[in-house]
């Protein structure tokens, strides 16, 4: 998984009026858990926008003066009004130990049952998944190529060895519905590429006895 690296500074204080100012500066107040002690730090506001203003994941490398820590965004606090962040939490990670992150799906290939008129559904676009570090996965691929009109697709699908998927087997992921404009009865390319040619051959036949004839 690909990683960001944001730059701030511990925080010397963390009351109410210290973090008003702070963000009244552009800053945004943060703080790290997971490790042996909980870290309070800040960072201009900007240095988020590629973490939070992506349909992307990452994991972050937060640098506090040459100091640097590893972990995942956790939780993340928007003013309701102007959307500006408020507050943001981040979870340490460690090389040697699993972690759990929200994962993007994305589909690929064209289904069979969209080429015949169906519709595709994308019920589940976002997996938690548990991995070392290392092995997080930038998003998770979903092949619906051979989805028929009506098919499902589950999390079985697109298990790993590098990952494990914390939904039941049952989760839907996507599934291909009918239309009014669905063909009934779905046939393979070579199915139809075959069946083209026994009618034309059937047609050259026929033409050829009637020319007999006359």
């Amino acid at each position: 998984m690909k990683s960001i690296t944001i730059k701030g500074s511990q925080r010397e204080s963390v009351g109410k009026k210290a973090t008003k100012a702070l963000r009244n500066a552009g800053m945004v107040p943060c703080v790290v858990y997971g490790g042996d002690e909980t870290l309070s730090f800040q960072a201009e506001e900007i240095a988020f926008k590629n973490l939070i203003y992506t349909p992307d994941v990452h994991t972050v490398v937060i640098d506090l003066d040459g100091t640097t820590v590893k972990a995942v965004l956790q939780d993340i606090q928007f003013h309701p009004v102007t959307d500006r962040i408020l507050h943001i939490d981040f979870y340490q990670i460690f090389d040697d130990k699993e972690v759990s992150m929200e994962i993007p799906v994305r589909t690929t290939g064209n289904a069979r049952g969209v080429r015949n008129g169906g519709t595709l559904r994308i019920v589940t676009r976002h997996l938690r998944v548990k991995a070392l570090p290392e092995n997080l996965p930038d998003f998770i691929e979903a092949d619906i190529t051979e989805m028929k009109i009506g098919s499902k697709m589950y999390t079985k699908a697109v298990e790993s060895d590098l990952y494990k998927i914390m939904h039941p087997e049952n989760t839907v992921i996507c599934q291909v519905r009918t239309s009014r404009v669905a063909v009934a009865d779905e046939v393979d390319d070579e199915e139809v590429e075959t069946a083209e040619g026994e009618e034309a051959a059937a047609e050259g036949e026929e033409a050829a006895e009637g020319a007999a004839e006359a």
